[in-house]
């Protein structure tokens, strides 16, 4: 039965969880309207535990039988049965009211267990998969919140925004994913660019390794483009919301570029002040009035991107 009003504790821990996260996701989501803003932070926070159960560091058996649990929390909430706990009590409400496929978590729930046993990336294939699977399907859950037109196309396009946001990460943590024990590097880049996994272990930035990483940078930043054709096919704040997240997130590849890309010692991130600039630049790209109201050249450039030192 349909609840009619929101479980407001649980919603509350997935807003936290949201904020706690991922700043970016999280500035995003305050452009949704209520009611929808409070069911991507449901979504959300229903991925991230999934995630940290697949990076929690425990023995595969017992990281995979608890993903198990979390699977069947998942299905639980489909069926109607919030149960006790947070995530579940929010899902089951947010999956009531907006067409989230099921599938989608499918997806994503054969994307961490590619992380718990262990998977071995050797194409550009192999890693376009797992970008899909455990970030690009979340453009298959999030776009019927804010819902949209265009159909099949429309989703495409999110999909690409998902895999570029997680080519993103995968680019900005390399040092932090080695130090875990984790390379989604495909080996057959790393061949032809001449780059050793024991350099990289070893901390060893090369010319050969930065040309590598224009390279993986070229191809996020194609997903982002192609991404970007579906937004102005979102409905209503939503389109802001997912403008906003992906001129964010794109952000983060600027300052990897910023520190010479350098991402075995450093860990690149846009500074609060800068992503205070690009949302504005970005809620006002988004507007309808922005062709009458163009902004001027210094102020598309403001803020410039500050490289603190070392």
């Amino acid at each position: 039965m349909l609840q009619t009003s929101p479980p407001t504790h649980a919603l509350l821990w997935c807003r936290a969880i949201t904020r706690q996260h991922s700043h970016t996701f999280y500035r995003g989501s305050l452009l949704y309207p209520p009611g929808q803003r409070e069911a991507v932070w449901a979504v959300y926070a229903a991925c991230r535990v999934g995630d940290d159960i697949a990076d929690s560091g425990l023995p595969p058996q017992q990281a995979q039988a608890e993903l198990a649990q979390w699977w069947k929390q998942i299905e639980a909430a489909y069926a109607g049965e919030p149960g006790s706990a947070d995530m579940q009590v929010a899902l089951a409400w947010a999956v009531a009211r907006y067409p989230v496929p099921l599938e989608a978590f499918a997806e994503l729930y054969q994307g961490f267990l590619m992380d718990l046993c262990g998977y071995e990336y050797r194409t550009i294939s192999d890693l376009t998969l797992y970008c899909r699977r455990v970030a690009g399907v979340v453009g298959y859950m999030v776009a019927p919140i804010g819902g949209y037109r265009g159909g099949a196309s429309t989703l495409q396009a999110a999909l690409l925004l998902g895999q570029a946001m997680q080519l993103t990460n995968i680019l900005r943590d390399v040092g932090e994913d080695l130090r875990l024990g984790r390379l989604y590097l495909p080996a057959e880049l790393l061949s032809e660019y001449g780059v050793a996994a024991a350099d990289l272990r070893a901390g060893r930035m090369s010319a050969e390794y930065r040309a590598l990483l224009q390279h993986l940078e070229s191809l996020a930043r194609q997903w982002y483009d192609q991404g970007a054709s579906g937004i102005p096919l979102l409905e209503g704040r939503a389109r802001y919301g997912v403008a906003v997240a992906a001129r964010l997130y794109a952000g983060i590849l600027d300052e990897l570029a910023a520190r010479d890309y350098d991402n075995l010692r450093h860990r690149a991130f846009v500074s609060d002040r800068r992503k205070l600039a690009l949302t504005l630049l970005e809620v006002h790209a988004q507007s309808p009035y922005a062709r009458w109201c163009p902004l001027t050249r210094a102020e598309k450039r403001w803020p410039r991107r500050r490289v603190r030192p070392g």
